[in-house]
């Protein structure tokens, strides 16, 4: 007969889902931080070439 499992604490529970939006947090943060890099000219982690994106739109 199958017996039910013990139940989560509130405390374990909203520790994991803290640690979740933490990693999700961070990241977000990271991706804005890139993008305002790549759009002021100074990024020196992304290499991206626009001088080819440029040449199709032109043609």
């Amino acid at each position: 007969m199958a017996v039910p499992k013990k139940r989560t604490s509130k405390s374990k529970k909203n520790s994991r889902l803290s640690n979740w939006t933490n990693k999700a947090n961070l990241q977000a943060k990271r991706a804005l931080s890139l993008a305002k890099s790549i759009l002021s000219g100074k990024s020196t982690s992304f290499i991206s070439n626009t001088s080819e994106e440029d040449n199709i739109k032109e043609s």
